[in-house]
């Protein structure tokens, strides 16, 4: 039987060589060598690719196109890095992403899946924009672990908790922020390249509020940390000019008014969707939306931050689910049964990470919009569709009624350490309907 063709002998049946005979001066052993190396080389390396060929095509199967995100979009879904109970995905439906997935993205912005509805395509070719453009080893943008330098701090104990009076961690391992739970030095530490945006709306007379709003924020908000004010007036000549410490801004986004207050309100949270899309994505980190007509008392931080926060409401800390006001007819997008809910929370303190808030005023937003075709306002209009989305979508920190108290409506209880951001006095109906 004929010996096969060298050139149709499989590689993985390699065989032996007939022995060579040396015609004149014998080959450098070197170079004999290296040519037997590199034969074998070749075909064992054609056998890897094809293996790695077999292994990719099954991967590509069992994994869908929708994963194929940029990796700024896990800070967004999964991991606060400065947080390590945010290191659990918050969603196993959403696409948990790696720096390989970046590194596969680079030059491809337009061939990102279009099966994820507009406002997702918008989304993935911003965050794919942002992270091309981002730069340094921030924990945001790569999801690291931040070095903290050498600091002195008291030891955490681990058997003498610091708070035992309080609900500190929600079953989802969210951490519930009170007094004592926190070291602001460490968290400044690790935050300390972060951006922060703050919206507040100053629409018709609530304009009146805005300098002590702007002031109070300028000694206890995000103190030492770069801020930009997002102010969102009716009328730009009213925006009051205050001094601002150095890393921090006042930027004036005129909007539209309208003739009731609780529309002012709804349409907040499409105001918050668009101008992420269009600027906040590419200007800050995180965004923190409050209420104008409240002021300051004292230190709010960076301890707040998050993928997605929301802030239990002053009247509903210490009820059960049956007495929350949430929306509790079925026809309306923001529905609650009464016997779900895991807390009641207040629509003036909420935030997270840009693309986490864009989702969330988005969702809101096309809720209202579809309520309204069907001629239903929602009870507490944006704040009941708040509640329904951070039913469905668990926040990843949630802050105590130290971060929104009402002095005059409301007795401090003794497990309240400190106010630090509390209702100004005021005639409601004065302000709201004129």
């Amino acid at each position: 039987m004929a010996e096969p063709s060298p050139a149709l002998t499989p590689c993985n049946k390699r065989q032996p060589r007939p022995p060579v005979r040396r015609m004149g001066p014998a080959r450098d052993p070197v170079e004999v060598g290296t040519h037997d190396l590199s034969d074998r080389s070749s075909c064992e390396g054609r056998r890897d690719t094809h293996r790695a060929d077999l292994v990719g095509a099954r991967l590509r199967r069992q994994r869908p196109a929708s994963a194929l995100l940029c990796s700024q979009a896990v800070d967004s879904r999964c991991c606060n890095c400065s947080n390590v109970f945010n290191l659990i995905p918050r969603r196993q439906t959403e696409e948990s992403q790696s720096s390989l997935d970046a590194h596969h993205l680079q030059g491809q912005r337009e061939s990102l899946p279009l099966s994820q509805g507009e406002n997702g395509v918008v989304l993935q070719r911003l965050l794919l924009e942002k992270k091309e453009s981002s730069e340094g080893d921030g924990h945001l943008d790569t999801c690291r672990i931040p070095e903290v330098p050498r600091l002195l701090y008291p030891k955490a104990q681990l058997l003498k908790p610091s708070r035992v009076d309080v609900l500190v961690m929600t079953p989802w391992f969210a951490p519930i922020i009170w007094d004592g739970t926190f070291d602001s030095a460490i968290l400044d530490a690790q935050f300390r390249d972060t951006t922060i945006g703050l919206t507040v709306f100053a629409i018709k007379k609530y304009v009146v509020f805005l300098r002590l709003f702007l002031e109070t924020a300028e000694k206890y908000f995000m103190v030492g940390h770069k801020v930009t004010y997002y102010v969102f007036p009716d009328r730009p000549a009213d925006v009051p000019q205050i001094a601002l410490r150095a890393g921090r801004q006042v930027v004036v986004l005129h909007v539209g008014s309208y003739r009731r207050w609780q529309d002012i309100s709804m349409h907040r949270m499409e105001m918050i969707s668009n101008f992420s899309r269009q600027r906040f994505l590419h200007e800050v980190d995180y965004l923190v939306c409050l209420d104008v007509d409240m002021k300051f008392s004292d230190h709010v931080g960076v301890e707040i931050l998050a993928p997605l926060f929301g802030t239990l409401h002053p009247g509903f800390y210490a009820a059960d689910r049956q007495s929350f006001t949430y929306e509790r007819r079925p026809l309306s997008r923001a529905y609650i049964p009464r016997d779900e809910g895991d807390f009641y929370y207040a629509g003036g303190f909420f935030g997270g990470s840009v693309p986490e808030v864009y989702r969330l005023t988005t969702a809101c937003h096309q809720a209202m919009t579809a309520d309204q075709a069907q001629g239903i306002e929602a009870v507490w209009h944006d704040e009941s569709h708040l509640n329904r989305y951070l039913l469905s979508h668990k926040p990843s920190k949630v802050l105590s009624p130290e971060y929104l108290w009402d002095e005059r409506m409301l007795q401090r209880p003794p497990l309240l350490r400190k106010l630090r951001y509390v209702a100004v006095p005021k005639n409601h109906g004065e302000i709201r309907n004129r």
